[in-house]
């Protein structure tokens, strides 16, 4: 994702009248050790009439000597290059053992080669005394790098920078004295400290190229405003094994690729960008620099300009009105997940649910949120999900607050915090419970004190309801009355409450049965759950609570006017089982909400609970159950999930709501010091890993477009199984039928001839439905449990787990109760996008196909496509032209959709490897040659035994890349990988071939085909194969070339690209003659007819593992 850029120098001198100017020397030429690729480079002089020669000078650098041979007026030196900025991570090199701690000596023969940059430099006696003040080194010394990053970081802090036009540098005691310098005179008082310490250091000449940073940043300054270039000055120092390391102390930072030297010398005198001499005359001097940025590859932290995000925000508004006209009432959710910033290491960011620091940052999250949507709403500390191998059930915070504005809780202060310490204590909770109880106007001894239980051995006995059994079975005469005194005696030495329960059952009428124990007190079950969790249900009654009829929820009620409602006093038989819970836990008053099925009923709680907390001073922590689903409430839940916190953001109705939601909540996520990028140590972007799953309904259920026109979900599923794109190019790294998110026709072979049974049946089902009418003579009514019916079984993954699905219909029209009855279609497959607008452009390109599904349903019959699936689509060549057809598609159907602006994804998800140009010979312009990144499914391999069991591992041990060469003649030249032709398709695009490479990238200990060898690093070439020779090539290291093991993953987006970068190389190819006929049979004998357009190296016979 490389930024290329144009600069521009230029250097007059105007002389008052016609003179004789002497040779001049120019060193305005990038140096040959220079990182930073150059593209173009030219040097423009006038006058015209001059001679230029090239030469190098005792040091290696580049100069031009310009010769004039009449008399000058004006002298205009104008220097013109295109860099390519990609990123160089300046830490990236080796240290020779004996250097790697500092203080060391050079051997020998290499001091020797060093000397002239070992000299100690003039007037550098007070240097030499700063020097002495700095912090002594410890006896074993200290990392190399760390010194160095240490001096450069000392000479910055004591030396400020200014601009000085004077020519020259000065003396380092002259620099020291002053406090302030140019960078020319930094980097020379930096080259004569590191050689007191005895290191060799050089001063360096060059451009200085600075680019306005995407977005500010959190830590730090963000650098220039504009973009920016200057002559530079820096140092470079000598280190064993790294070679020349360049250092700016202007910045306190190492150089990197802004870094383009011009010269490297012992003493600035050498390194001048301009020497030479004139007759006397008066002159002006002026000079202009100039970078213009020509090439931007689509980036994360930059994906759009800013005349296409207009566009997209455009398209957006226009793809709304369209909705708007259709009557579609189309609402979109999601569940955004992000990461920590700080930390990628540690397991509550890669497989743990919990952790302390996601807490906190959750919690921080969460109040960031809270100001800006839920003002006057509440804050609800749920319990979530709990899973097999977990501790604990998983946390939620909810922040809830009313649709329609009206606030429903009116003081915020009386929230507590409780992951921050509190002094709350039992007698707090105690005057809360009472206080509710006579809000109420319930009897003091209807609220009860909750106890532990002294001895849970005896529970099962002791548990049972007060009274009389009511059948004939044996009651109590088997339970010894010894036990049943000790029991009493254990239970009278617990005399503190755990909290405190107040009976409540809330519906059309309240009423607070009156519990009664055999015990003669309310004991808790054994655990360390909230009081709420453990209330001994079996213990109230011998009758079962009635059950209720399961109430809807597909159209919202009137508005909401909560109040304090009148309780009655009711007998426990066959009462709900319900209670408000207190407890102090954690300095902190818990209060538990039982279960509500009406939002009156949730609403109504909260006004009392506020109430009473207002009246007794007593901020609490609000927990339990939370609201049933109503569109009268909207609600956002920050919760954890393994590796990320999770973001579930409420439903939005137009594309200007979605695009303020997201780009909300990832700058508030940003603040937060919560990311969305997460990186392998190879530098491979990962995504969070938790996905952002986009979320289609109705502002109630009754107006969901799925469940108004099934047809609208039938388009969607057969367009989508249509176009795999829509599956893969947005998807996590871990696709295929065993992945968390599988297309219905990955798992199972008769999946599509199914599915096409299901779709016939839909038909029927709303062509009936349109056709016929009931006894009265009006149309029928929707049957949206038919088409769950329908659909159900065939969209799952291969356990047959509805949640697990591409397209989850779990909360469409559920068969199991009303709360998973709310139209909702759940699209899995989408990744988290690193950048909001990528988030928006998804989220846009769905609302667009359904927009134009809503007018013109998909018809077109289902895809076979076996073998291709997991071929064609996985190489970027077929992904990008599969998504091309979806973009024509919406054109064609007059919804403007720009096919560039899925360029990022492609970016994202088949990031470049690198690229290289191949000579062809004489009078032929060189092929090109470029290695993207592809997606390659990892198999699930069989059961294993573990310490803790069995488990099944995936094999992610193979992956796969594309190839794509253009120039060339395919009659005449092969492109081979790792000595074996791969199989070149033609891409459309003139003399343009692409073919896909399976390799195996590392070797586990456990994987499928474990005697197959790693093939890294693979060679690409070009063979002429009538010269029988190798033409060139690149060559592609899997991990880093020189054998250096990362110990933490990249900080950023920046050092993910250079690790990238290393691993491969523009170069590389086979010498001397190739046996081209025994490279045609080696692919021929590789090839297999289900993968025609990749060559497999697993099917090359290679080094055997035993």
């Amino acid at each position: 994702m490389s930024i290329k850029v144009a600069l521009e120098h230029r250097t007059t001198y105007d002389f008052a009248e016609p003179v004789s100017v002497a040779p001049h020397v120019v060193r305005l030429r990038p140096a040959p050790h220079c990182r930073t690729p150059i593209e173009a480079y030219s040097l423009d002089v006038k006058p015209a009439n001059h001679f230029v020669n090239w030469q190098q000078d005792p040091f290696g650098n580049w100069l031009a000597r310009l010769v004039f041979p009449e008399k000058v007026e004006t002298l205009d030196i104008t220097v013109g290059l295109v860099a390519d900025l990609m990123t160089i991570n300046p830490f990236d090199f080796f240290i020779e053992e004996y250097a790697e701690r500092f203080p060391f000596t050079y051997e020998d023969a290499l001091a020797a080669d060093l000397a002239p940059y070992l000299r100690p430099v003039d007037a550098s006696d007070d240097l030499a005394a700063w020097r002495e003040r700095l912090p002594d080194l410890p006896e074993d010394g200290v990392p190399t790098v760390t010194f160095l990053a240490e001096l450069n970081s000392a000479v910055h802090r004591d030396v400020a920078y200014s601009v000085r036009m004077e020519p020259g540098v000065q003396d380092p005691d002259e620099t020291l004295h002053l406090g302030i310098g140019s960078c020319r005179d930094s980097a020379w008082l930096l080259v004569s400290l590191l050689r007191m310490y005895g290191l060799a250091a050089r001063f360096v000449s060059g451009y200085l190229v600075q680019l306005a940073a995407d977005q500010e940043s959190l830590d730090g300054p963000s650098g220039p405003a504009e973009d920016f270039t200057d002559l530079h000055a820096w140092t470079e120092v000598f280190i064993p094994g790294a070679g020349w390391v360049g250092m700016d102390p202007t910045s306190a930072l190492f150089a990197g690729e802004g870094h383009i030297p011009l010269s490297a010398t012992p003493h600035p005198s050498s390194a001048a960008p301009i020497e030479g001499a004139t007759d006397p005359v008066e002159v002006t001097f002026s000079f202009h620099n100039q970078v213009t940025r020509v090439h931007e590859d689509p980036r994360v932290t930059k994906p759009y300009t800013d005349a296409q995000w207009a566009r997209i925000d455009a398209l957006g508004e226009a793809v709304d009105r369209r909705l708007e006209e259709g009557d579609v009432r189309l609402t979109m959710g999601g569940e955004p997940t992000f990461v920590s910033l700080d930390d990628a290491t540690t397991p509550q960011w890669n497989t743990d649910a919990d952790g302390p620091e996601k807490r906190a940052l959750a919690r921080d999250l969460a109040d960031r949120l809270r100001e800006v949507y839920a003002g006057g709403g509440v804050v609800h500390r749920g319990q979530g999900k709990w899973y097999p191998g977990e501790p604990l059930p998983r946390w939620n915070i909810g922040l809830q607050w009313r649709t329609d504005g009206v606030p429903l809780w009116q003081d915020p202060a009386l929230f507590a915090e409780p992951w921050v310490e509190g002094s709350a204590t039992d007698e707090d909770a105690r005057a809360l419970a009472e206080r509710v109880t006579a809000v109420l106007g319930l009897p003091a001894e209807q609220l009860r004190a909750a106890y532990e239980d002294p001895f849970a051995a005896l529970a099962d006995h002791v548990r049972q309801p007060h009274g009389e059994r009511p059948s004939e079975e044996e009651g109590l005469e088997g339970l010894d009355q010894q036990a049943l005194e000790l029991v009493a005696r254990l239970d009278a030495d617990v005399t503190e409450p755990t909290g405190w329960v107040l009976p409540l059952a809330t519906g059309e009428e309240w009423t607070s049965p009156q519990w009664r124990f055999r015990r003669g007190r309310l004991v808790l079950t054994p655990g360390t759950s909230a009081v709420g969790l453990r209330l001994p249900l079996d213990s109230i009654s011998w009758t079962d609570p009635e059950a209720t009829d399961q109430p809807s929820y597909l159209e919202a009620g009137p508005p909401l006017e909560p109040k304090v409602p009148s309780v009655e006093v009711v007998d426990p038989e066959g009462a709900p089982t319900t209670a408000l819970a207190f407890e102090a836990r954690d300095g902190h008053v818990h209060v538990f909400l039982p279960p509500t099925e009406r939002l009156e009923d949730y609403a109504d709680l909260l006004r009392l609970v506020e109430v009473s907390a207002r009246k007794v001073g007593q901020p609490v922590v609000l927990e339990g159950y939370g609201p049933p689903p109503d569109p009268r409430l909207t609600s956002l839940t920050v919760t954890p999930d393994p590796g990320v916190i999770e973001v579930n953001v409420q439903p939005t109705r137009s594309w200007a709501e979605q695009r303020d939601l997201t780009e909300t909540l990832y700058e508030h996520a940003r603040q937060a010091r919560l990311t969305t990028e997460k990186f392998d140590l190879d530098g491979l972007h990962t995504g969070t890993g938790g996905g952002n799953h986009l979320t289609l309904g109705g502002h109630q259920p009754v107006d969901s477009p799925l469940l108004r026109r099934p047809d609208l979900l039938v388009s969607l599923l057969t367009y989508w199984q249509r176009h795999p794109s829509l599956s893969y190019l947005f998807s996590g790294r871990f696709i295929g039928p065993t992945s968390q998110a599988p297309r219905f026709d990955e798992g199972r072979p008769e999946a599509v001839y199914e599915m096409e049974i299901a779709i016939q049946e839909i038909g029927r089902i709303v062509e009936h439905l349109a056709t016929e009418t009931d006894e009265d003579g009006e149309p029928l009514e929707p049957r949206p449990w038919l088409v769950d019916r329908a659909l159900r079984h065939l969209l799952t993954d291969l356990t047959g787990n509805t949640h697990r699905a591409e397209f989850c219909i779990d909360k469409l029209y559920s068969p199991d109760s009303s709360r998973g009855r709310l139209g909702l279609l759940e699209l899995r497959g989408f990744e988290m996008p690193p950048h909001p607008q990528m988030a928006l452009v998804q989220a846009l390109l769905v609302r667009s196909l359904v927009a134009m599904f809503w007018d013109e349903p998909c018809t077109d019959p289902l895809v076979r496509w076996g073998a291709a699936l997991h071929e064609d689509f996985l190489l970027p060549q077929g992904c990008i032209r599969d998504i091309a057809a979806v973009a024509a598609d919406l054109r064609a159907a007059g919804i403007d959709f720009e096919e560039s602006w899925l360029d990022p994804f492609t970016e994202f998800r088949f990031p470049r490897i690198g690229q290289t140009e191949v000579p062809l010979g004489a009078g032929q312009p060189p092929a090109e040659l470029e290695l993207r990144q592809a997606i390659e499914p990892w198999m699930v391999l069989g059961e294993e035994a573990t310490s803790g069991g069995t488990a099944r591992y995936v094999d992610s041990s193979v992956e796969r890349l594309q190839v794509t060469v253009r120039g060339i003649d395919p009659r005449r030249h092969l492109v081979t990988c790792q000595g074996v032709p791969v199989p070149l398709t033609p891409t459309g695009r003139p003399g343009e071939l692409y073919a896909g490479v399976r390799y195996r990238a590392w070797q586990p200990w456990s994987a499928l085909h474990p005697s197959i060898a790693v093939h890294a690093p693979l060679h690409v070439e070009v063979v002429d194969t009538a010269a029988e020779v190798s033409l060139g090539g690149a060559t592609y290291h899997v991990s880093h070339p020189g054998g250096r093991n990362y110990a933490t993953p990249p900080v950023n987006a920046q050092e993910a690209e250079a690790r990238r970068a290393v691993r491969f190389e523009p170069r590389g190819h086979t010498a001397g003659t190739l046996d081209v006929g025994a490279m045609r049979e080696a692919a021929a004998r590789a090839s297999a007819p289900e993968t025609p357009h990749t060559l497999d190296l697993r099917r090359v016979p290679g080094r055997l593992l035993t």
